[in-house]
């Protein structure tokens, strides 16, 4: 799991995502949410004051008995989903959260969790990280567009390719791909993120994307 740069926060995990705050409305009241490689559950705690189910998966069994979090609205798996099976198969979520992860193999399985209506939070570092720090290496990095080709399967109506705070308001869904400078809390860092809803529908699963990748 890659380092995240946000501030800590009152619970002793790390701030929420401010993507995943903004898009967290498009989450059915009391849905079911899916956090991959959820660390020490930022985000667990986010959805937990929202009254959302949540499931979260991390290879770490120290992070994941950090989060104290009533096991009646928190489903809690240890798996290394990188070399073994996919821990949750046939389960549907209303909403997967994934930030600063990568691992391109499970792309595909990603999308086949969200169940109809569900909404895809993504957020991780992309291409041109490497001119300013860590991570470096291209198979922890986005390729240019790469979460658009991704979720062209999902309904994406927003898109933006710049820096933060060009992003427009008011879609219902969005994408961003550019850079994001620096402050007293963060280091300049080039990201990718997206928000995207599956459709209501009965048909085929959203196309599997191509590329053979590794994890960060």
């Amino acid at each position: 799991m890659l380092a995240d740069l946000t501030p800590t926060r009152a619970h002793g995990a790390l701030a929420p995502s401010a993507w995943v705050q903004r898009w967290s409305h498009l989450v059915k009241p009391r849905g079911r949410v899916l956090d991959v490689a959820c660390g020490y559950g930022r985000h667990a705690y986010y959805f937990y004051e929202r009254e959302q189910h949540i499931t979260l998966i991390d290879r770490a069994q120290d992070a994941i008995d950090s989060i104290a979090i009533a096991p009646a609205v928190c489903t809690k798996v240890v798996a290394d989903i990188e070399t073994g099976p996919w821990p949750l198969t046939g389960q549907a979520f209303d909403a997967v959260v994934v930030t600063n992860y990568l691992w391109r193999p499970l792309l595909p399985t990603l999308l086949e969790s969200l169940a109809p209506g569900g909404v895809l939070i993504y957020e991780t570092f992309a291409a041109g990280n490497e001119t300013v720090g860590k991570p470096s290496r291209p198979d922890f990095l986005l390729q240019n567009g790469e979460l658009l080709q991704v979720c062209l399967g999902l309904h994406v109506v927003g898109y933006e390719d710049g820096f933060e705070d060009g992003f427009e308001d008011g879609f219902e869904d969005g994408f961003e791909d550019g850079f994001v400078s620096g402050g007293a809390e963060a280091t300049p860092r080039f990201v990718q993120r997206i928000a995207a809803v599956r459709k209501h529908w009965d048909g085929p699963s959203p196309a599997r994307y191509p590329l053979a990748g590794t994890g960060g």
